[in-house]
């Protein structure tokens, strides 16, 4: 018998990984395995045919079922109060987004719902939607705050955020994006907010050990070049990573100011230029490509897929999971759509799930891949190939979900 297995806390045998190695081509996929974890590590990956002999009782016979790295949901805003269904109905009604932001609707009428709101009803809210990610394989999830607005606020967010990780058998990595938009107080002296940002929002998060990065929604109707990088520098100070929702509406330069500033990912893109491009490939920054949004938005300019591609630039991808441009709580969707209208392959979408999204994260040493030696978070999964997990939507697929060499749910 296979020393690595023996020393092992649990085993699987039988499963087919695809094991989103980069090194490999496409899902990275292999013969028939046993997976062996120990320590919250995979401790061995031993091919089936040298195994000899019997089994240990308790080693788990997968029967050649398909085993990918646990999913990656890299971008959400998905704490927060309040719902935007009516101001959805009236934009299916030709109502223009200025008359609905003048009659209360927009981000600040969740901003609004999010400051009334308890942290415990905030937590109580936000667990659905977890646990619907749960459902679909997703292991690590990326929260953001930026429905506060206020010091108090971005904080309580932060909170909900490390608690959903600490109660819920899920990684959660945390974002302040208090540069989510100007707030009311601060309407007329928007330079203001970003000096409250700079020298009171980060330092209070950073001190607290509520964030692990720092967002700017860099765009026209969000924060400017020169605010972003006064985020960025002080960000710098409290060695907190930037990511950045960038390009989404107009192309400011933001995509290449964050990669300069060593960005761990840009994200939307839509409007992603050449210099963009040249810049994310040369500092080795993830594009997080989120189609839902661009879906619910019924937008018409499309990422820049084929040009990211042949720079090698890492594209993740995920749901952007949010009351007012993506409420659809679903990343499966999401590497669905990101095949169908962004013309990714179905290998490109489960690597932008897994190895990209753990790049877009800083994770990548320890997650997105199943190698020895990295968490042992991973989906083993009833569909007999990797394809099906970006073509069918709707039916849940995972047999077991491990997280952190633990079993957590059982088909």
């Amino acid at each position: 018998m296979n020393k690595e297995l023996l020393n092992c806390e649990r085993v699987w045998l039988n499963v087919l990984p695809a094991t989103m190695r980069p090194d490999l081509a496409d899902y990275g996929l292999l013969e028939p395995h046993a997976i062996g974890v120990r320590d919250g590590l995979i401790h061995g990956l031993v091919p089936m045919h040298e195994l000899k002999g019997s089994f240990p009782a308790h080693w788990q016979d997968m029967k050649g079922k398909l085993v990918t790295p646990g999913l990656i949901d890299c971008h959400t805003h998905l704490v927060f109060a309040g719902s935007r269904a009516e101001e959805f109905e009236l934009r299916q009604k030709g109502v223009p987004y200025a008359e609905i932001a003048r009659r209360g609707g927009g981000i600040l009428s969740t901003v609004k719902a999010t400051r009334a709101a308890s942290e415990e009803s905030l937590y109580d809210l936000a667990l659905p939607r977890v646990k619907a990610l749960m459902r679909e394989g997703v292991t690590t999830l990326e929260i953001k705050s930026g429905y506060g607005l206020t010091l108090a606020d971005e904080l309580k967010m932060l909170r909900v955020a490390r608690r959903l990780g600490q109660s819920l058998p899920i990684r959660v990595k945390t974002t302040l994006l208090a540069a989510h938009a100007v707030p009311p107080e601060y309407r007329d002296d928007p330079d203001s907010w970003v000096e409250t940002i700079c020298q009171e929002i980060i330092p209070a998060a950073a001190e607290a050990g509520l964030a692990d990065a720092v967002d700017v929604f860099c765009e026209h109707i969000g924060f400017s070049l020169a605010q972003t990088e006064q985020v960025y520098l002080a960000a710098a100070q409290y060695g907190l990573p930037v990511k950045g929702h960038m390009d989404q509406l107009s192309n400011l330069g933001g995509s290449t100011l964050a990669a300069n500033f060593g960005a761990l990912s840009v994200d939307h893109l839509e409007y992603l230029d050449g210099d963009g491009i040249h810049a994310l490939a040369h500092r080795g920054v993830v594009a997080t490509l989120l189609p839902t949004a661009f879906y619910f938005l019924k937008e018409t300019r499309l990422p820049p897929v084929e040009a990211l591609r042949r720079a090698h630039v890492p594209m993740a991808v995920s749901s952007d999971i949010n009351p007012g441009t993506a409420p659809i709580v679903s990343l499966r969707m999401a590497m669905n759509m990101a095949c169908t209208l962004f013309g990714l392959t179905p290998p490109e979408a489960l690597a932008g799930v897994t190895r990209h999204a753990a790049r877009a994260l800083g994770e990548q040493e320890r997650l997105g891949q199943l190698r020895v030696g990295m968490a042992a978070d991973f989906v083993v999964w009833s569909c007999a190939h990797p394809a099906e997990l970006s073509y069918l939507v709707g039916v849940e697929q995972p047999v077991c979900r491990v997280v952190n060499g633990e079993e957590t749910i059982h088909g």
